[in-house]
């Protein structure tokens, strides 16, 4: 069993409050388990207003299918939240 997880730090600079980026983050996160079979939370920068950090995470017995899956749906997060720009993201394998 591989465990793969993928970190993605994105750029809130249109949030005016914490409750402007949990509604942000809330869409987000709704709609990734759905679209992708995998689990997401946010997991940094709890109180800072233009900043999210999400974590997803999937397990498989394919590496490469694992790599794929997070990076279309780090992908998915560009295409359909043009107003959220990824700052940065990492994928790993345990």
């Amino acid at each position: 069993m591989i465990i793969a997880s993928c970190v993605v730090k994105l750029d809130l600079s249109s949030a005016q409050s914490l409750k402007d980026k949990r509604r942000i983050l809330k869409s987000i996160l709704a709609r990734l388990p759905k679209q992708f079979n995998l689990a997401a939370a946010e997991v940094d920068c709890h109180d800072v207003w233009q900043t999210a950090v999400i974590g997803m995470v999937t397990v498989g017995n394919d590496a490469g299918y694992l790599h794929g899956l997070l990076e279309r749906a780090v992908a998915w997060i560009e295409q359909t939240r043009p107003d959220v720009p990824i700052d940065e993201y990492g994928i790993e394998f345990r």
